[in-house]
């Protein structure tokens, strides 16, 4: 299903640049994306997961996290399997799919969504985390691919936890809807909670759909991130060249798409 989504949305993607409300204002939106920057830290960046889809960069900060959060499973378990295999516990939760594709004795898997309340299906990712993990104030890594629900969900994470995450993954979905300024505000408000905590350290465009330009601001449909906790930062300096070595293609069918320079400079 979501291949199906990402490639209607990717055919398509090219006609709509039309938005129905008040388009944000530009200075904004280049504010936001200077507060994204990607900078380097004093880890080199690794590779977790397969070189196609599912696979993700991080810092090599991996010694002494005791779990993955992985909400939204998807068919593709490689980043998780990689976890586990470093000896971290993970947690699985994703009520669209009956089962895991892969198993492993650290694997933990709950059939519920990850939303604002806990309810029927639904759970928040705090009362998920806490009934993981009682009583324990471990660092952990969150990786999470939601289809576009990840800004409320980070907006209702509490701070207590935000501050366990060592390291978050996160693709980023509809980003081409920062155009639009309700939805930029929603977004802008889940990036600024992200960055009261952590720091941009990687940008990766998923091509399996495509972006849209306008005046100059080049926006993929869908970015994954890496952030590091601020604690972890040491001798930060920007990043300027993109895509890194261990960057592949999530979909070989598609061309390539590089990530713009706005993204990550200023010329």
């Amino acid at each position: 299903m979501k291949q199906i989504l990402r490639s209607f949305v990717h055919k398509t993607l090219a006609v709509v640049n039309v938005f129905p409300t008040r388009m944000t204002d530009r200075n904004e939106l280049r504010t936001l994306l200077q507060k994204l920057y990607p900078v380097s830290c004093n880890k080199e960046l690794i590779r977790l997961g397969p070189k196609g889809d599912g696979g993700y960069l991080v810092p090599n900060y991996l010694q002494g996290i005791e779990a993955c959060f992985s909400p939204g499973v998807g068919f593709e378990s490689g980043f998780e399997q990689d976890c586990a295999e470093l000896g971290m516990k993970v947690f699985l939760v994703d009520k669209s799919v009956e089962q895991l594709t892969k198993a492993h004795e650290l694997f933990h898997f709950t059939p519920q969504f990850i939303g604002v309340t806990s309810k029927d299906d639904f759970m928040t990712i705090d009362n998920w985390v806490d009934s993981s993990l009682p009583d324990t104030h471990s660092d952990l890594l969150l990786q999470i691919d939601i289809e576009g629900y990840e800004y409320e969900v980070f907006l209702s994470i509490s701070d207590i936890l935000m501050h366990r995450f060592r390291i978050i993954v996160a693709e980023f979905h509809q980003l081409v809807q920062l155009w639009n300024e309700p939805f930029f505000n929603l977004a802008a408000r889940a990036f600024e909670k992200i960055l009261q905590t952590h720091t941009c350290i990687h940008i990766h465009p998923n091509n399996f759909e495509g972006s849209l330009k306008i005046g100059g601001f080049h926006i993929p449909q869908t970015l994954e991130f890496t952030f590091l906790r601020n604690d972890r930062i040491e001798n930060p300096s920007y990043r300027n060249v993109f895509p890194n070595p261990l960057d592949n293609d999530n979909n070989s069918d598609n061309p390539p798409l590089i990530l713009p320079k706005c993204w990550y400079s200023g010329e």
